[in-house]
């Protein structure tokens, strides 16, 4: 394994949403520089980082305000806030009880391209479900990992994915409901979408998962699908 497919993991543990927006997006420009200039210094480190945000509603850069269907007083009442992000992807939910994933990597230094990046975050998402029992795929036009995602009605979300990328450098990510208070969602359209419903690995099982050990089995698996794909 070559240094350039290395990727270290640090855990930011409960985090303002804005301040763990501040640390991902000086290591992304870190590695965003290096790309422009590659000749002196040395490549800086690609990171895994994994957090749980207090309540907080986040529009992506093609959302649509009218998606968030609470006004400000009412976001006081529920203890959440509000940002407008330069991620892709409409408006998001991100809370206790979630395992959200910020990989901050150079995806040509992995030999990936930007589809196949999104494709196997999927993949590290069905994995992990997939070892609690729980079938999950992609969906057809959508972007996360679904439960029923070709039933009209069934079809819910279990995790949401949204990323930034310049120069094949990536940041924002992912968010996988484990515990999550899913009452959260009934304030936006998730994601746009009307219809769809969202759900949790505690909902699926019908028991409150052990954060820390799914967390430690989510950053195995990634790790494992991230590794070795280097060309350095």
């Amino acid at each position: 394994m070559g240094h350039s497919s290395s990727i270290r993991f640090r855990d930011l543990g409960t985090i303002e949403y804005g301040k763990a927006w501040e640390f991902q997006e000086a290591l992304f420009q870190k590695l965003v520089e290096f790309k422009k200039n590659p000749g002196g210094d040395d490549r800086p480190e690609q990171y895994l980082l994994f957090c749980e945000h207090p309540h907080v509603y986040t529009l992506g850069k093609s959302g649509d305000e009218t998606n968030l269907l609470v006004q400000e007083e009412f976001l006081k009442k529920i203890n959440a806030s509000y940002f407008r992000t330069n991620r892709g992807g409409d408006i998001t939910y991100h809370g206790p009880g979630q395992i959200v994933g910020y990989p901050i990597l150079d995806l040509e230094a992995l030999g990936i391209g930007l589809r196949q990046y999104v494709e196997r975050l999927e993949q590290v998402i069905i994995a992990l479900l997939g070892d609690y029992g729980i079938k999950a795929t992609g969906k057809e036009k959508a972007t996360g990992v679904w439960l029923d995602a070709d039933h009209p009605v069934k079809a819910r979300k279990i995790c949401a994915i949204g990323i930034r990328s310049s120069r094949y450098v990536t940041m924002h990510g992912f968010a996988m409901n484990v515990n999550t208070n899913l009452d959260y969602f009934s304030y936006i359209n998730p994601c746009g979408y009307r219809t769809a419903g969202v759900t949790s690995m505690e909902k699926e099982l019908g028991r409150t998962l052990d954060m820390q050990k799914t967390r430690d089995h989510l950053r195995k698996i990634f790790m494992e699908q991230f590794r070795g794909t280097g060309t350095g």
